[in-house]
């Protein structure tokens, strides 16, 4: 049985409920500081229709280090995140478009289409540090710009939004 069909059932049992929709989630809510907030298209939930993760729960998702430079920093950097395939993939996020935007309210759009193994992260640590706002963080969305130079582009290089700390998806 899934955790997600086990979760509802014990909605379910724990209400008495019969025939109504479950209110359930298998996402525990944040302890610490909420970095990120997830909306739209997203079936995982735990506050008021949204993912909210603390930094607990960004590192608790398998961890993708991506080695490369940038344009914005000198010399090769680490940077350390969940790769936007696997919060895609963990938060049941649906859409064709995931629109990002920092504290700033900055925002930008980036394709369903992106979010591939090998692909961008959600970067919280550079260097081994978590990245403050002075720092391009606390969430920068970092592509392996070396990695291929299709991930050399304007294009690219307008979606490795920093500050961020929302991400709607949406069709």
């Amino acid at each position: 049985m899934s955790r997600r069909l086990f979760g509802a059932l014990a909605v379910i049992a724990m209400t008495g409920a019969t025939g109504l929709p479950a209110i359930a989630s298998d996402l525990a809510a944040p302890t610490g500081e909420v970095m990120l907030t997830v909306s739209g298209n997203v079936e995982t939930t735990n506050v008021d229709g949204t993912a909210q993760l603390d930094l607990d729960m960004l590192e608790a998702m398998d961890t993708t280090t991506i080695e490369t430079s940038t344009i914005w920093t000198e010399g090769m950097q680490t940077f350390e995140g969940v790769s936007l395939a696997a919060l895609v993939e963990a938060l049941g996020i649906t859409g064709e478009t995931l629109r990002a935007t920092a504290i700033n309210d900055y925002e930008i759009e980036i394709p369903m289409t992106d979010a591939v193994e090998g692909g961008p992260i959600v970067a919280y640590r550079q260097n081994g540090d978590t990245m403050s706002l002075r720092d391009k963080g606390p969430l920068w969305i970092i592509y392996p710009y070396d990695a291929d130079a299709d991930y050399r582009t304007e294009v690219i290089y307008s979606r490795s939004i920093w500050q961020m700390d929302r991400i709607e998806a949406v069709d």
